[in-house]
């Protein structure tokens, strides 16, 4: 620990020999980095806090998701730094006073580019802008008010960015969607008119709205239906023929016994076997037939009663004659169906492309019309999106904090770096002393010469100083503390003429 001790005690020691050589390098360091400090330009930034209320319960309602909303935000901030923006800032504040030419307004935009930043915070309608401005040709007070323009005109842009931009796009986009709204009316009307002299030429020839092949399936799938109709209203007239057979026309009258007359009697026998299935060659039937030819010859009747007519036969008869003019009805339906079908497939023989031609008539139509819905539902929908940004646009934007006015510059800390370039002009003064200490042959001690030499050192003679020496020596150090304290001082001026500066500026 003593040997340590005294190694110290001599390392101070040529350093404390040295110490004119260690004050003049400490001194031409500190003028040298206090200089190069003193060119470091004042750097002024201000700041702003912005609220962008992404959220709309109306905005919703009209499919304007929050996504979309932010997905615009992110739009707007990220184009807030493009060169056309930042060309109105410079146009807008005090840079404008020193540009000269469009090489001037280039430099002022790549120099913004840098100084800018606009931050999303943690919750994204949050927003930071600052900007710094460090111009060296300009007065801290310059810097500071520019930096607070910069920052003020890019709120001001990112506020019409933000709820003008939406209603410029919506105009524009409403401008393009009338164009074309236009232009697919008249496309749509041409077609309409082609479509209508076509059927002014096929007129007639099939009911129904369709192309012709569909109106011609339509046709063919009612034949089927009133085929159908036909089997069934001619099974109703057959029945109801029969039942009619069965029926006798009168009823038979009162004889002295009270009985009805044989002839009657027969006929409805007659009829009641017919109305079984029997044909004529039944035997029964034969029978029948035979015992009413001989009632008729005799006159019908041994009692000779009278006779009256029968309201069930009258009402048969009535169903019958409807039966039959409903068959008839659908057997015209059908004769006149079948002749439209056999005119329109001979027309299509004559004349092929007839069925072709409507399809792509009414194909062209349908695309055209189509399109024509699509733009004019588009464009409402458009038209009620930029209503609902428009109005209620007045509540998404609001500053939080507004541009704050520098009154200290935010870099360089010059008062830190005029301590330190003082700290290091006397650790360089400090080891150059060292090095040359170092370099130089000379022993401080003497058991250091007897290490050096590797021989007994019988003793050493101390330096003996006048009083002269003495005073010279003295008047010496007081040099030397003046000159320290002049190095301290000059740094602690240079740190109270930088506060008085801010508190100018």
């Amino acid at each position: 620990m003593a040997g340590l001790y005294d190694e110290l005690l001599i390392l101070l020691h040529g350093i404390w020999n040295r110490r004119w050589i260690a004050l003049a390098v400490a001194w031409g360091i500190c003028m040298l980095g206090w200089l190069g400090v003193a060119l470091i330009p004042n750097s002024y930034q201000s700041k702003a806090r912005v609220y962008v209320n992404t959220q709309s319960l109306l905005e919703d309602k009209m499919g304007i998701t929050q996504v979309q909303s932010q997905q615009d935000l992110d739009r707007v901030r990220s184009t807030l730094a493009s060169a056309e923006n930042l060309e109105k800032v410079v146009r807008g504040t005090d840079l404008s006073q020193s540009v000269s030419g469009p090489r001037d307004i280039a430099a002022k935009i790549t120099k913004l580019r840098e100084n800018i930043t606009v931050l999303a915070q943690a919750d994204p309608s949050m927003i930071d802008i600052s900007a710094i401005s460090n111009d060296s040709s300009l007065s801290d007070g310059a810097n500071a008010r520019i930096a607070q323009q910069v920052v003020q005109k890019l709120i001001d842009i990112f506020q019409e960015e933000n709820l003008s931009g939406d209603r410029n796009e919506t105009k524009q986009s409403l401008a393009f969607l009338d164009q074309q709204i236009a232009a697919r009316g008249k496309q749509l009307e041409a077609a309409d008119q082609r479509r209508v002299e076509f059927a002014q030429r096929y007129v007639g020839l099939l009911p129904g709205a369709g192309s012709i092949s569909q109106r011609m399936d339509a046709a063919r799938m009612e034949v089927n239906t009133i085929d159908s109709q036909l089997v069934q209203a001619q099974s109703a007239l057959s029945a109801m023929n029969g039942q009619l057979a069965g029926t006798p026309q009168t009823l038979p009258g009162v004889g002295a016994s009270g009985g009805p007359s044989a002839l009657s009697q027969a006929q409805s026998n007659l009829a009641s076997m017919k109305a079984r299935g029997w044909t004529d060659n039944h035997p029964d039937v034969i029978a029948a037939r035979r015992e009413v030819d001989a009632l008729r010859k005799t006159g019908g009747s041994a009692s000779g009663g009278g006779s009256t007519p029968n309201p069930a036969y009258l009402s048969i008869k009535s169903m019958q004659a409807e039966r039959a003019a409903t068959v008839q009805a659908l057997q015209t339906r059908k004769a006149q169906l079948q002749s439209d079908l056999n005119a329109m497939m001979a027309r299509q023989v004559d004349e092929p492309g007839i069925a072709s031609e409507q399809e792509k008539l009414d194909r062209d139509y349908e695309v055209l019309k189509t399109q024509y819905d699509k733009l004019l539902a588009d464009r409402e929908e458009i038209r009620l999106r930029g209503e609902v940004k428009t109005e209620t646009g007045s509540v998404q934007f609001r500053v939080i904090q507004p541009p704050s006015t520098p009154t200290a510059p935010t870099a360089p800390n010059r008062p830190l770096l005029l301590l330190g370039v003082l700290v290091l002009g006397i650790g360089a003064g400090v080891g150059v002393a060292f090095a040359l200490g170092q370099l130089r042959g000379s022993f401080s001690t003497a058991a250091r010469l007897e290490k050096a030499l590797g021989l007994p050192v019988a003793g050493s003679i101390s330096q003996l100083r006048s009083a002269a020496q003495v005073a010279l020596e003295k008047q010496r150090l007081k040099w030397f503390a003046g000159a320290s304290g002049g190095l301290a001082a000059v740094c602690l001026l240079l740190i109270a003429v930088e506060f008085v500066q801010r508190g100018m500026a």
